[in-house]
């Protein structure tokens, strides 16, 4: 349950950091909304999976970590961002730090 709670959380964020770009600086209202309701939910959803003994360095790694590189797919698949072989490398980097991080939680 807590790793269901925790996806949801980085969807939650995901969700509210592209609405920020779309916002326009908050500028526009409804996405401005889309980006407070976001945020609020993806932390309220990570303190439930923390409340579930979550480890909060695995939790914090894996929501920042999958949120970033998720960010950046979404910049250069919808929002009109680039992508060069040192933003792969750095994707990477982060997915094998997570992973490493959640290896050595588990023992």
């Amino acid at each position: 349950m807590a790793w269901l709670l925790l996806a949801a959380a980085i969807a939650s964020e995901v969700l509210a950091t592209s609405a920020l770009k779309l916002s326009d600086g908050l500028s526009h209202v409804a996405w401005t909304v889309v980006v407070v309701a976001g945020y609020v939910a993806s932390f309220i959803l990570l303190a439930w999976a923390l409340k579930l003994q979550m480890p909060v360095g695995i939790a914090y790694a894996v929501w920042a970590g999958i949120g970033t590189a998720a960010i950046a797919l979404i910049g250069t698949l919808f929002l009109g961002e680039g992508m060069n072989l040192t933003k792969v490398a750095g994707i990477v980097l982060i997915i094998c730090g997570v992973v490493v991080l959640n290896l050595a939680g588990s023992h």
